[in-house]
């Protein structure tokens, strides 16, 4: 009733034993002898992975690497026949076609970010701004405070008349131009002329057939450049434009915070005095 396992061992050497049992010649059993070997490293290019690629895209791939060293491994360009030659040419435009929307691409990014610059120095502006108008709520109190702490002390006390260097002016430039709600990021963009929409392409380039040569492939890739270049040249008319602003902006506050120190210093010399005051009306 008792049945004995054999060990995978023992059934190994068994079969190696057995002539009509012949051992396997490969240890994988799902291993072919002409299967091709795969990298495993997603980097590696076609041929460090030596996988079969087909012969068009080999001889495109050889062919990018001569145009990428000018053809100084192939005799250099004067010793190139001439469909080399105007193949080369329009991979040059291509080339330069990506290397513009690069450009373009970055100058978009640097105008994102002069725009959040821009908006932040606006609301610290507003908040400067603020502040100094509390500065002028604190002048009325405190004008409160003096006259009743002036009319203490008794018949026979002297008057006390607090001492005062200045006037408070409170804020020079009012912001009524921009928006009141400092978290209203697409008002602000707005009001500061930077919520604008994007232009229209005057007109749609039609892609080239199939049957285009050399000359209308490199024409067509100017034509490309021609429409990137001058959105470049917009996107930077605007950074200049910005940074403008941003002078203005930067010198605008720090005058008002001039004024708001001055009106600050005075506040603290009369909030003095009127403590003086008040410790001498308690000895009495």
């Amino acid at each position: 009733m008792f049945y004995s396992k054999k060990s995978p061992l023992k059934i190994s050497e068994h079969n190696k034993a057995d002539p009509e049992c012949p051992a396997p010649s490969r240890s994988n059993p799902f291993e072919y002898e002409n299967e091709p070997k795969f990298s495993t490293n997603p980097f590696d290019n076609d041929e460090e992975r030596g996988l079969s690629s087909s012969s068009t895209h080999s001889l495109a791939s050889s062919t990018r690497h001569k145009y990428k060293d000018n053809f100084l491994n192939s005799g250099g360009l004067e010793n190139q026949p001439d469909q080399e030659l105007e193949n080369y040419a329009v991979y040059k435009a291509e080339e330069t076609s990506k290397a513009v929307n690069g450009c373009l691409k970055i100058a978009e990014e640097m105008r994102e970010g002069a725009t959040t610059t821009l908006i932040t120095l606006h609301q610290q502006g507003e908040q400067i701004t603020k502040t100094h108008s509390v500065a002028v709520e604190i002048d009325h109190d405190l004008s409160r405070g003096e006259k009743i702490l002036g009319s203490l002390g008794g018949m026979l006390s002297k008057t006390w008349n607090p001492k005062k260097n200045r006037p408070i002016r409170g804020p020079v430039i009012t912001r009524d131009a921009l928006p009141q709600g400092r978290g209203n990021h697409l008002d602000q963009r707005e009001k500061l002329g930077l919520n604008l929409a994007p232009k229209e392409k005057a007109s749609t380039r039609t892609p080239l057939p199939e049957t285009a040569n050399a000359f209308q492939k490199v024409e067509f890739e100017k034509s490309k450049q021609d429409d990137a270049l001058s959105d470049l040249s917009n996107v930077i008319g605007e950074l200049k434009n910005m940074a403008a602003d941003m002078g203005t902006e930067f010198d605008r506050q720090a005058g008002a915070l001039d004024h708001i120190q001055d009106d600050v210093d005075e506040l603290n010399f009369r909030v003095g005095g009127a403590n003086k005051r008040g410790q001498d009306l308690l000895r009495k």
